[in-house]
């Protein structure tokens, strides 16, 4: 019964070990998301709608072409008027997301203002690009 005891408990350590360096792994994933969700939306705040195009992943690219997507963010974005704040809402990383193939994500959400818009929800989805790391594929107002 010992034996049975001590086997159980080191595998429960090697289990609660693997939680945790999965975790850190997600951690660091979500942060290095982050940081390049940060430096597009920083493009598309300016109103760089052209390079945020440039500098979103193939998978968005392949969706929209370059004029769509200068003429799609400047109708949403233009009439929302100048960024007020940007608060991290939640970041979750994920292999899978909907309509898209299986990789490596990370969901963000923010809460933001705008000068016209006092309440509004970011939802933005930068994924792994093979050729140049992370990437925005996605992004969504409401």
């Amino acid at each position: 019964m010992k034996r049975t005891l001590r086997t159980l408990g080191v595998g429960v350590v090697l289990v609660l070990g693997a939680a945790v360096a999965s975790r850190a792994a997600d951690t660091a994933a979500e942060d290095a998301a982050q940081k390049a969700a940060e430096t597009w939306l920083a493009l598309v705040d300016a109103g760089k709608y052209a390079e945020s195009w440039t500098e979103a992943s193939a998978l968005l690219k392949g969706q929209v072409t370059k004029e769509k997507w200068e003429q799609m963010a400047a109708g949403v974005r233009n009439p929302l008027g100048k960024l007020v704040s940007r608060k991290l809402k939640s970041r979750q990383y994920t292999t899978s997301v909907p309509g898209a193939p299986d990789g490596k994500y990370v969901i963000i959400q923010y809460d933001t203002v705008y000068q016209n818009k006092k309440t509004a929800v970011e939802t933005i989805t930068p994924m792994v690009d093979a050729a140049r790391g992370w990437r925005v594929a996605g992004y969504f107002l409401q």
